[in-house]
């Protein structure tokens, strides 16, 4: 921790004792967390609720991003291999966030993450099985023709 000229060691205590009275040990409710950066939300209902739309959308894009195949068949090795690492790099990205979102102990923050993490598991999977049906109906109307 930096002490600034003329600090003694005592406000830099005091300066530590009500850093940790901010941070919650156990689930709480409340608008009183602090998300990802300091002073956000900072008490603010609108910026709490901002908080929650951003954490339900972050982990619905880890789970899109998780489960969706993205490379179509003849693609390039090299090519490939490197849309894969970059989807990668922003999934793992956002997989951070929204821990160290969650770490905050804020119930509706955790609430928000579960629900975007299982509708974002719901729409890839939804769009993956609709894919899929339609590869089906196409390939046995051909087989009906024959």
């Amino acid at each position: 921790m930096y002490m600034s000229p003329g600090q003694d060691m005592s406000s830099m205590s005091n300066d530590r004792n009500n850093m940790s009275m901010m941070m919650h040990n156990s689930f709480y409710w409340g608008k009183d967390a602090i998300v990802l950066f300091p002073r956000w939300p900072e008490n603010n209902v609108g910026m709490y609720i901002l908080a929650l739309i951003f954490v339900f959308f972050l982990a619905m894009a880890v789970e899109v991003l998780s489960n969706q195949p993205l490379l179509k068949p003849g693609t390039s090795p090299l090519v490939g291999g490197l849309i894969q690492a970059g989807v990668r790099l922003f999934r793992i990205g956002f997989v951070y966030m929204v821990m160290l979102a969650v770490m905050s102990f804020n119930a509706g923050i955790f609430i928000a993450a579960v629900v975007g993490h299982t509708l974002g598991f719901f729409v890839a999977k939804f769009r993956a099985l609709s894919i899929a049906n339609r590869k089906d109906k196409g390939s046995s109307s051909i087989l009906n023709n024959v």
